[in-house]
């Protein structure tokens, strides 16, 4: 087509009506200077030479339709390239592209074409509707099917682009909103789906003008825009603290026509108005996600809770909400999600609250087990709100909770080291009620270590022997060994000699090892009686125990003390092999002791 128009005669006068006060240098002349591979190293003297003035708008155009340049089609292809890359030597306008697109379509050069497309939508340039035609029947009369085709779509991605740019212009001028309106209106656009989303693109950052434009998307879209993607659009450009009313608005909207949100505009939104601490509008936004088919996931509601439990001003409305949200969506909330929480509130330094942010999700929905408690109340504990953990420990064990020990010794070890070992003493009835007697004993050592380091071992003698007798308690061994030790340590001998009638009780074997070095470096005869006393059994021979006391004292040098236990001991003591081996054996090494220092 082209090429009949150019040998009628019809490119000579167009080429005359195009450069009318230029002299027209012969295009065959441009087309010997580009028709070698290499052209000469500066072309424009010789252009300039003949008088051809290429700043002219029409003056590239008007050589492309020259026969002798339009039938060489490589001369003006590098023609052409050399005017793109001398832009101080050629000034190329959107007629020169369009112009050289049609020659590259006329010759099948299919790369070339779609190339200078490219290069032209960067410049702001558009294909004419002639070039379109032109084009499209040059490239179906080679049967370049899939290029004719594309051609369309390149027109009206340019056509779009031109309307987005011209809609933005007018949304960002300072007319009013009626104005606007009218001026987007007189566009004659269809609006569609990719239209609403460009436009967003470049006015999202300012909510005000992308509420105008959406006023206008409402009045003018068809019935086959996509509402979804518009309203997602919306959304995400002014969920935001300066139009909150306007954003609630369009979740109304949304909601009315069953209209969900994209998991890509959720999480802007909930990121955006947690970092602004806008969370009341966040729960709600996690509300009508929730309700939509691409629901958030258990991540994100793991990542809402947490942020909620952090916030400055805790609200436990808030987080019984959240869960309730998550549960009546039908999802589980699974113990692990308490312990991201329990995380949470111990990098803020609110472990106490751990009892109630338990109780709100509980109110929420939650069914947190006997672990579960367990760890808000060791939370409770770590942060010494002990009042609070008691009370929580004992409303879910009534509740038929089982905690572990573990659990119930963490509570007494921190009364006990607090300043109220008394509270610690009374926690004791609490558990004993729903712990049997044999399951205390963590629990019990620490109460009493902690009643030693408070008050005194006496004392702490006094609540393991209440505990022992009428609760049936049993005591570690090692709880009952630390309890001599202190009261050895502290002068309370006969109650040291009690706790071994309480370990006998137990059917603990007595531990008499530091009451006999104590008996033999410093006792009385009468404490060395008050041991025999308590260790007379037909299980542990009190004459064995004797033994062991005539030994201390002989190697403590307290041979008078040892004397004077042997004449108040009973006769099958004195009169027993063994004591008078060991007296009798004494005897013969000190005799030479004493002649030596007799001379």
């Amino acid at each position: 087509m082209l090429h009949a128009v150019l040998n009628s005669g019809g490119g000579i006068r167009r080429l005359h009506s195009l450069i009318p006060h230029h002299r027209l240098m012969s295009g065959s002349s441009v087309a010997a200077i580009f028709s070698q591979p290499s052209p000469p190293a500066d072309p424009t003297a010789a252009i300039q030479s003949a008088g051809l003035d290429l700043s002219h708008p029409n003056t590239i155009p008007a050589l492309l339709v020259h026969p002798d340049l339009a039938s060489n089609y490589p001369a003006a292809s590098r023609f052409f390239s050399w005017a793109t890359s001398n832009p101080d030597a050629a000034v190329l306008n959107s007629k020169c592209f369009n112009s050289m697109l049609q020659l590259a379509a006329a010759n099948g050069d299919a790369d070339h074409f779609w190339s200078l497309v490219t290069s032209m939508r960067s410049k702001g340039y558009g294909l004419s509707k002639t070039t379109l035609k032109t084009a499209t029947e040059s490239f179906r009369s080679k049967d370049m099917s899939k290029d004719a085709g594309m051609i369309q779509g390149a027109f009206t991605a340019h056509a779009r682009n031109a309307a987005v740019a011209e809609a933005c212009k007018i949304l960002r001028s300072d007319a009013d909103e009626l104005s606007k309106l009218d001026k987007l209106n007189a566009l004659g656009v269809d609006v569609t789906d990719e239209l609403v989303a460009l436009v967003v693109e470049k006015v999202g950052q300012f909510p005000q003008q992308a509420m105008v434009f959406f006023a206008w998307v409402e009045q003018s879209a068809g019935a086959g825009i996509g509402w979804g993607k518009v309203y997602n659009a919306m959304a995400k450009a002014i969920g935001r603290e300066d139009c909150i009313e306007e954003f609630r608005d369009v979740l109304r909207k949304m909601s009315s026509k069953e209209l969900g949100m994209d998991k890509e505009v959720y999480a802007i939104l909930i990121g955006r108005f947690l970092k602004r601490k806008m969370f009341e509008d966040a729960v709600d936004l996690f509300r009508f996600a929730m309700g939509g088919t691409e629901k958030p996931s258990a991540e994100d509601f793991v990542f809402l809770l947490k942020k909620v439990v952090v916030r400055d001003d805790l609200d436990l409305k808030m987080v019984m909400r959240v869960v309730r949200i998550y549960q009546k969506a039908g999802n589980e909330v699974k113990h692990s999600v308490f312990d991201a929480v329990i995380k949470s509130l111990r990098s803020m330094g609110r472990l106490g609250e751990s009892g109630r942010v338990l109780k709100a999700m509980e109110d929420g929905g939650f069914a947190p087990d006997s672990t579960v408690h367990g760890k808000a109340v060791l939370a409770m504990c770590d942060a010494g709100n002990l009042e609070d953990a008691r009370k929580h420990l004992a409303r879910v064990e009534k509740s038929g909770y089982k905690l572990d020990p573990v659990v119930w010794s963490a509570l007494v070890k921190k009364y006990s080291l607090g300043d109220d070992v008394d509270m610690a003493v009374a926690c004791f009835p609490e558990m004993l009620e729903r712990q049997s007697g044999n399951q205390v004993g963590c629990a019990l050592e620490v109460l009493v270590s902690g009643l030693c380091k408070k008050k005194e071992a006496k004392e702490a003698f006094k609540v393991l022997k209440d505990l022992v007798v009428k609760n049936a308690v049993v005591p570690w061994q090692s709880t009952y060994k630390y309890l001599i030790h202190k009261l050895i340590r502290q002068g309370h001998l006969n109650e040291a000699f009690d706790v071994l009638g309480l370990m006998k009780t137990n059917d603990l074997p007595p531990y008499i090892d530091p009451l006999i070095s104590h008996i033999s470096k410093s006792g009385t005869v009468e404490d060395a009686l008050g041991l025999l006393k308590a260790m007379t059994s037909k299980e542990f021979p009190s004459r064995t125990v004797y033994k062991r006391l005539f030994q201390g004292l002989f190697k403590e040098g307290r041979h008078e003390i040892a004397q004077q236990l042997l004449l108040v001991s009973p006769g099958s003591v004195r009169n027993h092999a063994e004591v008078l081996d060991l007296f009798y054996t004494k005897k013969l090494q000190e005799e030479p002791a004493a002649a030596a220092a007799a001379l």
